[in-house]
């Protein structure tokens, strides 16, 4: 007879790319103005970056590096918005590493 040994193993789940988001929350006083950056940081026109700015909160990048999310938050913020980063989770997958 062998003898049964029961082995529990643990790993670690390692995140080495996290995306993120960056979500307008309120577009503020100068609605034109922060228009204008989403336009430039997304490629679309001024009317339709402005349709996107009063429809908050609006998702204006999603998926991209964390230094590029970051630089995205400071322009919609220097404009006069306020937007924040938030971790990019695909449909239907669990959520990221924390």
């Amino acid at each position: 007879m062998t003898e049964h040994t029961e082995h529990t193993e643990y790993f670690e789940l390692v995140c080495d790319h996290v995306d993120y988001d960056v979500v307008i929350t309120d577009p503020g006083a100068r609605v034109l103005d922060v228009a204008q950056v989403v336009s430039r940081l997304t490629g679309l026109g001024l009317w339709r970056g402005k349709v996107l700015v009063t429809e908050v909160p609006a998702v204006v990048l999603d998926g991209v590096p964390r230094a590029d999310a970051e630089t995205a938050v400071a322009a919609l913020r220097e404009a006069g918005a306020r937007a924040e980063t938030r971790q990019w989770q695909p449909p239907g997958l669990p959520a990221p590493c924390p």
